[in-house]
């Protein structure tokens, strides 16, 4: 699967909460490359696939929530610099 595909397949999957595992097929030289980049890392190949499994999802979410962000911009839908202030200091507290 191209990379560029997979923000585009995680927008049309539903995941299951109830998911046990899932299983991903490397080539051996991809499982090679892994178990390098793992060792130098300091880690093992399957956190690592995890961690950059998960960096992807959250990558996606961000990059969902600055468009939503940008839409709202477009259509005049700000907040005084007060209420953001306000909203910053709340997420510090937290």
């Amino acid at each position: 699967m191209a990379l560029l595909a997979l923000p585009w397949l995680l927008r049309h999957l539903s995941f299951s909460r109830t998911l046990k595992g899932m299983e991903v097929h490397f080539t051996p030289e991809q499982e090679a490359q892994l178990a390098k980049v793992a060792t130098i890392a300091g880690t093992d190949p399957e956190r690592l696939v995890k961690d950059a499994a998960l960096r992807v999802v959250e990558d996606v979410q961000f990059r969902a929530a600055v468009r939503e962000g940008i839409a709202q911009a477009d259509r005049g839908e700000f907040i005084e610099e007060e209420e953001m202030d306000a909203r910053f200091e709340e997420m510090l507290r937290s």
